[in-house]
């Protein structure tokens, strides 16, 4: 009975009763989102991932031939939609760490040209976490400015900034101690 009445609710929706689609969505939204926070363990993501599904959904939804349950179609689409947001964050984890390794390689470098001991000023800087060597780096090394490291890390700026204050002054407390010690 309830696939009837979907199918129903599919048609005028799909010759523009806006109202039908709302129900659908209604009727759906919650099952939709439990899935998505089972698969992500993340409630703005399963969230995020539940608004671009129904958007799918209600962009295609003349493609839905009516061949399954409208949430057997509607759960394909969002685990298709997890599965591309797993392999585009599968592509930002690679393309930080490649961006690491030659940020690192090109310190070593400069550290040697000036008959500086890599070990020595730089064992500190490597403790520190990724998400914050990186902007140290792309800044005070190559001289980006925060705006810019935003985009190509893909936050905010002031987060940058933040990043960037918090990682020197890790850095000073760790060497403010190894003077201390002396």
């Amino acid at each position: 009975m309830e696939h009837e009445d979907d199918v129903m609710l599919i048609r005028k929706a799909i010759a523009g009763d806006d109202d039908a689609f709302s129900q659908l969505f209604q009727r759906y939204y919650s099952f939709l989102y439990k899935y998505l926070l089972k698969l992500t363990l993340d409630e703005e993501i399963s969230s995020d991932l539940s608004q671009e599904t129904m958007f799918k959904c209600y962009s295609n939804l003349s493609s839905y031939k009516g061949e399954s349950k409208f949430s057997t179609w509607m759960i394909s689409i969002a685990s298709r939609l997890y599965i591309d947001y797993l392999r585009k964050q599968k592509r930002e984890k690679k393309w930080l760490e490649n961006l690491k390794q030659t940020l690192s390689r090109s310190l070593s470098y400069e550290a040697a040209l000036q008959s500086i001991e890599w070990s020595d000023i730089f064992a500190d800087f490597n403790q520190l976490q990724g998400d914050v060597r990186i902007p140290i780096l792309l800044h005070h090394y190559y001289g980006y400015t925060y705006d810019e490291i935003g985009k190509m890390i893909g936050v905010r700026p002031g987060t940058v900034k933040s990043r960037i204050h918090n990682g020197l002054k890790s850095i000073r407390k760790e060497w403010d101690e190894v003077e201390k010690a002396k």
